[in-house]
């Protein structure tokens, strides 16, 4: 109750302060690629069940090449002004709609697309979907700040899910079997923190604090084949 309360509360207030950089975003959006504001992506939530997920549009709807279902380095589907969108997070500010529809908390394992899911998660992942997906979390963070490299522009779905995805699913384990109202609220800050050094041009982060629990949930072997970019 006091973390759906939290959601609530947070969530709206957030919508309220984001409309100023929803509209400018939604003119933008317009500008650059003929099609919807809004995309809407079905993906799986909370027990398994699919919802739909929005956020601001920033690919074109009808380019030519990759039809992966996960975005590359440099990939050629986004269009300009939605590069800085999907840097700086306010391509997924429509989440928090999402968030007060009850399909997602602020902070909750990374929603992943049921074709990822069909093909790519071990029993023990499941572990993931016994509570409602979030905007933010320690795999979405690690996505966000090392995720670019670790796919590329080659085949990005077969590196997603062989380089990435174990990672992002190991720490939304450590998320889940951690879960506080308080730990919540440090991953809003630690979220916040990242979207403010990037906007202020950081490109290289350290490790999330829950890698070490992570890579022992994947084991020495998973943890020697899937190194991060080198710290600075």
């Amino acid at each position: 109750m006091a973390k759906r309360l939290f959601d609530v509360v947070v969530a709206a207030l957030g919508l309220v302060a984001a409309v100023p950089v929803l509209l400018v975003a939604a003119v933008g959006i317009r500008l650059s690629s003929p099609g919807p504001i809004l995309y809407r992506a079905r993906l799986v939530g909370r027990d398994g069940h699919p919802f739909t997920m929005y956020k601001l549009r920033t690919m074109h709807l009808h380019a030519r090449g990759s039809r992966s279902v996960i975005t590359a380095q440099h990939d050629p589907r986004v269009f300009a002004f939605g590069r800085p969108l999907r840097r700086l997070k306010i391509d997924e500010l429509p989440q928090l709609l999402n968030v007060l529809r009850g399909d997602m908390s602020l902070v909750g394992p990374r929603p992943q697309h049921p074709d990822i899911v069909r093909s790519y998660y071990a029993p023990e992942h499941g572990e993931t979907l016994r509570v409602r997906p979030g905007l933010a979390s320690p795999g979405s963070l690690y996505d966000s700040t090392h995720g670019e490299p670790l796919v590329g522009s080659v085949d990005p779905e077969r590196a997603y899910a062989e380089r990435l995805l174990p990672l992002v699913l190991a720490l939304d384990r450590v998320y889940v079997r951690r879960a506080s109202l308080w730990y919540d609220a440090t991953i809003v800050g630690r979220t916040l923190l990242v979207i403010a050094a990037t906007l202020f041009g950081r490109r290289r982060f350290p490790d999330p604090p829950e890698m070490p629990e992570a890579r022992a949930l994947l084991g020495r072997q998973w943890g020697d084949r899937i190194s991060p970019p080198a710290k600075v």
